[in-house]
């Protein structure tokens, strides 16, 4: 794989430890538009830095898990190493990939920085160099641990991101006093990724509103207001005729105290339809229900169909083990991250993929009703009118999944 086409802020991420007005900084910093380049260009870069300065010592490339690394990174990054000569030995189930180049040979690590647990994964290695894919997503002690690992001299630390809220650490620490940490600071725009088509571009436009176009089309770190769906219309995604779709899912969101919303979805010609719903309020009806009554409206709502799978609220152990034990349904956990998340139901709304029954009364009243929080520096909705949400997010989440989340563009030759 050979790259034929690239910006100049895509020559300066690769190449900026040789250029003698950067190569005194620390670090680099790349922030801005999704589809930029920033991934590509920084990765690439970090390996040949790496390759060229450094005989026999470790590194680390870091992304929010293992499998989203390898996924956008690592996957993407080896073909075109091997195509400038690189001999690339990769050990997936010890999660870390050899280099060979020009009589050296380094051990790249592959960490994921989930959550607070995991900056003990990292702690005790000795490094040359970290690059961070995504350090927005990233937890601050997962980061500041790796950061306190490159010891070694001439140690250079790589990091990339999208916006986030104007309050995040990362921001404040990082991107506020690049200059003060030795950093050189890159922000990146669609424009800078001459791959990109017109065509592509226009689609990440369609796609987003409010805080994520100002973030991921437009580069800036906003901070979330007002409704979290207003791209919602009555006009747009409301439908009333009775639809016979070619597969069928159903997403729940379960609750003891608080609301179970249960959702069956349709699939026909290139759209979900919400066509059932089943929404019970324990604290609206002064009685909550058990598991098995739960499990019955749930079969209720499924009679007739033939139902692919149940994607359910992960934290809902008990109610999971229920759906199990009568052995009729197909359980898969949701993937319960938030914003990306709502990112995607959001794009999918714009794009006109989901549509709801006249009939799922809680799911439309919820939409007018579920707000971000207004508290300085939380970037996330306030936890009410959010069941029917939650579950739709579960769905879209699982059946919905943009390709463009695992997407980057550039021009090859093969």
């Amino acid at each position: 794989m050979k790259i034929i086409e690239i910006s100049k802020k895509q020559q300066l991420a690769i190449s900026w430890w040789l250029n003698p007005m950067y190569s005194r900084h620390d670090a680099i910093i790349c922030d801005g538009a999704v589809r930029s380049g920033k991934t590509m260009s920084m990765s690439l870069g970090f390996a040949i830095w790496a390759m060229c300065s450094f005989n026999g010592e470790a590194f680390a490339v870091c992304g929010k898990t293992v499998t989203s690394l390898r996924r956008n990174v690592i996957t993407p990054l080896l073909p075109m190493l091997r195509g400038i000569g690189m001999v690339c030995e990769e050990k997936i189930s010890q999660s870390y990939v050899d280099i060979t180049f020009g009589g050296r040979k380094n051990r790249f690590y592959y960490f994921g920085g989930r959550d607070e647990s995991s900056a003990a994964l990292i702690q005790g290695i000795t490094l040359s160099g970290v690059f961070l894919d995504e350090v927005a997503l990233m937890p601050r002690s997962f980061v500041e641990q790796a950061l306190a690992r490159c010891s070694v001299n001439g140690s250079k630390m790589w990091f990339n991101c999208n916006p986030d809220n104007p309050s995040h650490w990362f921001y404040n620490e990082w991107i506020r006093k690049a200059d003060s940490k030795n950093a050189l600071y890159i922000h990146f725009t669609m424009e800078d990724n001459p791959s990109l088509s017109e065509e592509l571009k226009k689609r990440y436009k369609r796609l987003y509103t409010g805080a994520f176009y100002e973030r991921y089309v437009l580069g800036k770190w906003t901070a979330s207001e007002g409704v979290v769906y207003p791209m919602f219309s009555p006009e747009k995604h409301i439908f009333s005729k009775s639809l016979r779709c070619e597969k069928y899912v159903i997403s729940c969101d379960y609750g003891t105290v608080n609301p179970t919303s249960i959702g069956l979805w349709g699939y026909r010609k290139g759209i979900w339809y919400r066509l059932k719903e089943y929404y019970y309020d324990s604290r609206k009806e002064g009685q909550p229900r058990t598991d098995e009554e739960h499990y019955k409206a749930l079969k209720g709502l499924a009679k007739g169909y033939k139902i692919e799978k149940v994607i359910i609220d992960p934290s809902a152990a008990s109610f999971i083990e229920c759906i199990r034990r009568h052995g009729k349904f197909t359980v898969v956990k949701a993937d319960n991250d938030v914003i990306s998340g709502i990112r995607r139901v959001s794009a999918a709304l714009k794009e006109g993929r989901l549509k709801i029954h006249e009939s799922c009364k809680d799911i439309i009243r919820e939409f007018s009703l579920y707000r971000w929080s207004e508290k300085a520096g939380i970037d996330a909705p306030i936890k009410e009118n959010d069941h029917a949400m939650d579950d739709m997010r579960y769905f879209v989440s699982a059946m919905l999944r943009e390709k463009s989340d695992d997407f980057f563009a550039m021009s090859v030759t093969r």
